[in-house]
């Protein structure tokens, strides 16, 4: 059966999915143009015909994941019900316990933005979309009175260090903690910020 022909946009989504797909199951230094193409059942000639190199191919991957992410969170914080709630839920979705793919492929990612100024730009930029995105909800929160926070900035910086320091333990040392576990110290650490205990949290939820 012929392959349905798919516009350039279309074409680049398609090889741009590929790659982070490929990332996550081989990482970033064992990753081939071949690889990529292989999956989709096209040619290397194609792949880079849109991508000229590995390099950039690869950047191009880490900005579409970053994109995806953002948009979701976006979608999660834009929800019509209180800060709370809306927090939790992202918090939960970023978690190692939610839904959020990717994990292995963003620890792969920093490691390495260490040596990939393209990549390290893609990170820090998706950290400080990340970290900017909570800040607004959690002082839309304070200045509601549904928590107290004094300093929203710095709770979204500790927040997001736990999370990604618990992904990275539990992608590390997978099945190490258990999943009712690791929903709780998110909770608590969720709570800890707002000026909550888990009680009241749960309770304000509820």
């Amino acid at each position: 059966m012929a392959r349905v022909r798919l516009t350039v946009a279309q074409r680049r989504e398609e090889l741009l999915g590929a790659a982070v797909e490929q990332i996550e199951k081989r990482g970033v230094a064992a990753l081939r143009i071949a690889d990529v193409a292989a999956a989709l059942g096209v040619s290397n000639a194609l792949v880079l015909y849109h991508f000229s190199t590995k390099e950039k191919l690869v950047a191009a991957a880490f900005n579409h994941a970053a994109d995806g992410d953002l948009a979701h969170l976006r979608k999660l914080l834009g929800r019509r019900t209180s800060a709370l709630r809306r927090l939790r839920a992202a918090v939960r979705w970023y978690a190692p316990t939610g839904t959020a793919k990717g994990w292995r492929l963003w620890i792969e990612g920093w490691a390495v933005a260490l040596r990939e100024p393209a990549l390290r730009e893609v990170a820090r930029d998706l950290d400080r979309q990340w970290k900017a995105a909570l800040t607004e909800v959690i002082a839309e929160g304070a200045a509601n009175g549904e928590f107290s926070c004094d300093d929203p900035a710095s709770a979204a910086w500790r927040l997001t260090a736990f999370l990604d320091g618990l992904a990275v333990q539990m992608t590390s040392y997978a099945g190490s903690l258990s999943r009712t576990a690791m929903l709780a110290w998110t909770d608590e650490a969720l709570a800890r910020e707002l000026g909550l205990d888990r009680e009241a949290l749960t309770s304000a939820l509820r």
